[in-house]
């Protein structure tokens, strides 16, 4: 029966249910986080400007928690790698959580310095809602792979969504704590995080890395010769360059850069033209959605025409969201939530196929130091974008950061183009 069917994979066999059950709950999570990562991303920008009263470090938040998250992306992954998955994203969310709450204080009080510093906490809830997606992956079948992991991303919609449209809503929650009213969604992304990692500490159990590793689920377990990886690519020797890793983790940090570089200035762009944070929160919530929301099909793309030609299809869309955002009306908010789409659709793009295609070529053994690792790339690389995205608007505009955005993106297309192999049940 469907209920205890088990994956075959030689001496080691994991039962759908168990597989279904951790996706429901890292998916329950999810819900929790994406809430708690959009609350946030959507003031970030807006209450650094008012409390710096200045447009030119607008980029600040976005650098600081990104940067912030890639301490957090090394640790949840070291966490994971010595005690699971669960311990690991539970420590991120917490963290993630205090982060959030130290941003409450640090805005009631005035405080930049404690506002710099809550900030680069709060970055562990992001790099926590990444990691997530790596527990979904864990019991999978190869084949399947793009597939479970595109499952936790869309649960994330929900939460990612409605985070920026209850900005406005959110707003008197700071001023009950005595802090101005951008603060207000930090309070919700603190109880969002804090919820999560109550979720996971309770339900996601057995732990998925660790039952994978008990369950001996590597090359010579399943019967694949020694040598060779679960997907049945060659695995490098210890040491050596792995082109699976490398390829995979650049894509993910190309659509990190272009990705947040552009989403973190689009608010203090609209805010210069008139719109007001209803019309920006509406902006935000689209591009968020369609980071999520696409990825069922993007999974089956990943599985059925490889990781290789999605990477391709990422860079295309990149350089489509950059035109539009470039060339778009000013006035006109449907036009700029149509450059954001595409921005959001590009990064789900590229982070599927990339996630996949790093856990493809990653052995079981250091799949989580491995997979922490490159997440810490690509959170560095989406700080320098965010940190510089605010002087190149103050210095070129914002269509000269939107255009350049999409140019950037088109770098990884020439190795994803090469001819793909499509990894083996």
């Amino acid at each position: 029966m469907a209920a205890t069917t088990s994956h075959a994979r030689g001496a080691g066999a994991v039962p759908d249910a168990l597989q279904r059950r951790t996706l429901i709950t890292v998916a329950a999570a999810q819900v929790l986080g994406g809430a708690g990562l959009a609350a946030g991303v959507t003031v970030g920008a807006l209450l650094a400007q008012e409390m710096l009263e200045t447009s030119s470090l607008a980029g600040l938040p976005a650098a600081l928690f990104t940067l912030g998250s890639a301490g957090a992306a090394f640790l949840v992954g070291r966490i994971s790698h010595r005690r699971g998955r669960r311990t690991g994203l539970v420590a991120g969310y917490a963290a993630g959580a205090a982060g959030g709450a130290g941003v409450v204080a640090a805005a009631a009080l005035d405080s930049i310095g404690l506002f710099f510093a809550a900030l680069l906490v709060y970055g562990a809830g992001t790099a926590t809602n990444l990691q997530a997606r790596y527990a979904a992956a864990d019991l999978a079948e190869p084949r399947r792979r793009g597939r479970a992991i595109s499952t936790v991303l869309v649960a994330t919609t929900l939460g990612a969504v409605a985070g920026p449209n209850l900005t406005e809503a959110t707003q008197p929650l700071g001023r009950v704590v005595g802090a101005p009213a951008l603060a207000g969604p930090f309070v919700l992304a603190a109880a969002a995080y804090g919820l999560a990692a109550l979720v996971l500490w309770v339900f996601l159990r057995p732990d998925p890395l660790l039952h994978a590793r008990n369950v001996a689920l590597t090359p010579a377990a399943a019967g694949v010769p020694a040598g060779e990886e679960a997907s049945g690519t060659p695995a490098p020797a210890r040491g050596r360059f792995n082109p699976g890793i490398a390829l995979g983790g650049a894509a993910m940090v190309l659509t990190q850069i272009v990705m947040l570089a552009i989403m973190t200035m689009t608010p203090i762009h609209m805010q210069a033209h008139g719109h007001g944070l209803g019309a920006t929160g509406l902006v935000i919530a689209v591009h968020i959605a369609f980071m999520y929301l696409p990825s069922p099909l993007t999974g089956v793309l990943v599985d059925r025409i490889g990781r290789k030609p999605v990477l391709v299809a990422s860079g295309a869309t990149l350089l489509a969201a950059g035109l539009v955002a470039a060339t778009a009306p000013v006035e006109s908010v449907a036009v700029l939530a149509t450059a954001l789409a595409l921005l959001g659709l590009g990064w789900n793009f590229g982070l599927l196929a990339g996630t996949a295609m790093v856990t493809d070529a990653a052995a079981l053994a250091t799949r989580a130091r491995t997979q922490g690792g490159v997440d810490v790339g690509v959170a560095l690389a989406g700080a320098g974008g965010g940190m510089l995205s605010g002087v190149v608007v103050a210095a070129a505009g914002f269509p000269a950061l939107a255009v350049g955005g999409g140019v950037l993106a088109l770098a990884i297309v020439p190795f994803a183009a090469r001819p793909a192999r499509r990894p083996a049940g």
